[in-house]
């Protein structure tokens, strides 16, 4: 089978879900797969070895400007001539399948050349019934239009007896981490700001990533990393917790290692705020919708969290995907879920939400 995988390269969280996909295809010699990536510049990706010979487009993205989405500067930014043309002229006919993560041109020429196409996606459990705060009327425009697909395939924490599959996440608890600092991971948020907020809390180490930051700096209680995916899954390894934005991906890496999580949802982003909505039922995370020094004072005492065991392997997904049954997605979703492990506390309040 020849496959094309689409996407979106906004955010790391959709980078990170492709590279485990990536090394599993690798393993393969049934499934053939070329890599595409839109909605940043080619020489703003780090570490991507595992796609071999990617090709990179301009897309569609959303401009941010602390911690808010800007949606001026986002119609002003966006490329409409360049984004048809692209879609247009993009060639799927040696093409079996069009995998999408969200990624608007590879979904879109699908569409228009009658290619079977199946998204695979955080974004697509927006489609099904599952916890929403925040969506405007154009959200759910942009949800259905952004990157249409014949199949839809979720990906969340919870089923909700929805065609939603649990995370890939790669990484496991080490068994003796040092928890001696804070991982923050805030890259819509300014420097400046995220240094306010943590400045006056010297007592606590943080490590702190941002697209901004050129090299590593240490400021006295803050040390500053630019990005790096092999450097951050060592700080994430050892942290005692993690405040983030809402993005899905970090957020279920640090659920299965057992981190405790303060998260702030990107302003106008009803995707970040449904997570948080998710999250906050299950008891999963505390909420920060402000950078308030004091709730973080206040979360720093907040106890471990325990860890919730997800799938490492997709190849399971991928035999699914050989066979051609691609309607019938029930028993891929079932042997999945059957692998997650939610702790105690966790799956009683599944219970006692009732879903």
């Amino acid at each position: 089978m020849k496959v094309l995988y689409g996407v979106q390269g906004t955010g790391n969280g959709h980078i990170a879900r492709a590279r485990i996909m990536a090394r599993a295809l690798a393993e393969r010699n049934d499934i053939e797969v070329d890599f595409v990536f839109s909605g940043r510049e080619r020489g703003a990706y780090f570490d991507m070895e595992c796609f071999g010979d990617f090709e990179t487009y301009d897309g569609l993205t959303f401009v941010t400007h602390r911690g808010k989405v800007d949606k001026w500067k986002t119609v002003c930014q966006a490329k409409p001539t360049t984004l048809i043309n692209d879609i247009r002229k993009f060639d799927l006919s040696k093409y079996d399948l069009v995998l999408n993560d969200f990624e608007p041109i590879t979904a879109w020429a699908a569409k228009n050349q009658g290619v079977t196409s199946i998204s695979v996606s955080h974004q697509a459990a927006f489609s099904y019934d599952v916890p929403k705060s925040g969506a405007s009327p154009l959200d759910k425009v942009i949800m259905k239009l952004f990157a249409p697909t014949d199949l839809k395939l979720g990906v969340h924490w919870f089923h909700f007896n929805q065609p939603i599959l649990p995370p890939f996440v790669s990484d496991k608890p080490c068994e003796t981490p040092s928890n001696k600092h804070v991982l923050v991971y805030l890259p819509f948020e300014s420097l400046d700001d995220i240094n306010a907020l943590l400045e006056p809390l010297s007592d606590q180490q943080f490590i702190c990533y941002h697209p901004d930051v050129k090299s590593v700096v240490k400021n006295g209680h803050i040390l500053w990393n630019p990005p790096s995916k092999t450097t951050f899954s060592q700080h994430l390894q050892h942290c005692s917790g993690v405040i983030a934005n809402g993005g899905f991906e970090l957020s279920s890496e640090a659920l299965q290692l057992g981190k405790k999580l303060l998260i702030k949802p990107l302003q106008g982003q009803f995707e970040q705020l449904s997570n948080v909505i998710t999250l906050n039922q299950l008891e999963l995370c505390h909420t920060l919708f402000s950078l308030d020094t004091d709730i973080v004072e206040e979360w720093l005492n907040v106890a471990p969290m325990e860890p919730i065991t997800f799938p490492d392997d997709p190849h399971p997904m991928l035999d699914w995907l050989i066979k051609r049954q691609w309607h019938n997605t029930k028993p891929l979703c079932d042997y999945l879920w059957q692998q997650v492990q939610f702790p105690d506390k966790t799956r009683q309040r599944l219970l006692s939400l009732a879903i």
